[in-house]
């Protein structure tokens, strides 16, 4: 609305002029230095002087041109020109008289709050992120934040911890392909087999080394080198007890009792007497005359006992050396044992996995003969190496062990 009061020309007197009026503003563009903008509408208009008996009333359209510039959040400046058209009631087809009013001033915005374009609690004036997608959070500068480094910005990020490097989906969740634990982009191993046990790289384990993974394998602790099923199971094609890839005799008779190696038992006349008696006895081992060197001949026999220890490494075993009772009785005590320790020298030697604690060597001379010393045939029974298990209570229980597998 506008009031004017003032004085007419050539004469003085006192005008009074009214205007009420209503416009629709039409802005194109926005810049930095303000708006453009166009109105039209229309109002209503009084006019009274005092030289004037009856007040004049005038309907009026308008139109505008103009430009806003922003102060602040609630005020601007505008510079408008505006031509008001004033139409008598009733001498419409007479609305010629036209009024040009140049306005310059402040426009006070009441209520209402800045404009904000995004939406982000930050009015685009000083927001320098304006294009922020909705529900994210955002800086005093209206710019979002990504507190996880995921490229979703918090706010929209359902995930908010997630750990630098993993893939994440678009609600910023991280993605774990393999369904190992370990997530995507963290994974080194990102194709492990679904149940397959792994480390904190997401590889699997194989801790027997047998080619089934931990957490797939249902033998975990299969013997190094035993061939295996695709359970992680040794297999043992012959049913010998002995692995297969471990079984170096794999095609044996059903049946058959075996070694460790997975080879038949062949027991010997030797072993039989081992285990009835508990010693063996050889009286064709022959040394140089006098002396304590074994002779080759009597190799072949040592090495067949050699076999049959290696077989018991569980038994004690005295090497025990005797002679028959020429020559002096000391003389022969030296011989005896010295005969005995070459024995036994000769058998750790040949035979590197029997302890040397597994065996001792002992002489006893002519003391105890087996014979009478008359006769040929009779002083080369006493001329004798023996092996006597010391420890007969382990001989007697591995004998009754054996048997009960065999049954």
């Amino acid at each position: 609305m506008v009031a004017d009061r003032g004085r007419g020309a050539g004469a003085e007197e006192d005008v009074t002029y009214l205007n009420a009026s209503g416009s629709l503003w039409f802005s194109p563009i926005t810049t930095r230095l303000g708006s453009p903008y166009a109105a039209a509408g229309g109002g209503w208009t009084r006019r009274s002087a005092s030289s004037m008996d009856d007040d004049s009333h005038f309907g009026t359209f308008e139109q505008a041109l103009g430009w806003m510039a922003p102060i602040n959040d609630k005020t601007s400046f505008r510079l408008e020109a505006r031509n008001v058209l004033n139409v008598q009631r009733t001498h419409w087809g007479e609305a010629n008289k036209a009024d040009q009013q140049y306005w310059a001033g402040l426009t006070f915005s009441l209520g209402g709050a800045p404009k904000d374009a995004d939406a982000d609690g930050v009015p685009d004036k000083k927001d320098k992120c304006p294009a922020t997608p909705a529900g994210a959070t955002v800086d005093a500068n209206g710019c979002p934040s990504d507190s996880d480094g995921d490229g979703v910005w918090d706010g929209l990020d359902k995930c908010p911890g997630t750990p630098k490097g993993a893939t994440v989906d678009a609600s910023g969740c991280p993605k774990d392909t393999d369904g190992d634990g370990v997530y995507d982009g963290l994974d080194q191993c990102p194709d492990t087999p679904k149940g397959a046990t792994v480390d904190a790289k997401g590889c699997p384990n194989d801790s027997d080394r047998d080619g089934v993974l931990d957490g797939l394998d249902k033998c975990p602790n299969s013997p190094a080198g035993a061939k295996v099923d695709a359970s992680g199971c040794p297999i043992d094609s012959d049913g010998d007890g002995v692995f297969d890839g471990l079984d170096k005799c794999p095609n044996t008779a059903s049946g058959a009792k075996v070694d460790a190696d997975g080879c038949p038992i062949v027991v010997t006349e030797r072993e039989t007497e081992l285990l009835d008696t508990g010693m063996i006895r050889l009286q064709g081992v022959n040394f140089e005359t006098g002396k304590s060197d074994i002779l080759p001949e009597s190799f072949g026999i040592l090495d067949d006992v050699g076999a049959i220890l290696r077989k018991w490494p569980q038994l004690q075993i005295e090497v025990g050396g005797h002679t028959d009772s020429r020559g002096a009785t000391a003389a022969n005590q030296s011989l005896s044992e010295s005969r005995a320790n070459a024995v036994r020298a000769y058998l750790l030697q040949k035979f590197p996995d029997i302890q040397a604690a597994q065996m001792t060597a002992k002489g006893y001379g002519e003391s105890k003969p087996i014979a009478p010393n008359k006769g040929a045939a009779n002083l080369a029974k006493n001329r004798r190496v023996e092996f006597v298990v010391l420890n007969k209570d382990v001989l007697r229980k591995e004998i009754e062990h054996r048997r009960t597998l065999q049954k």
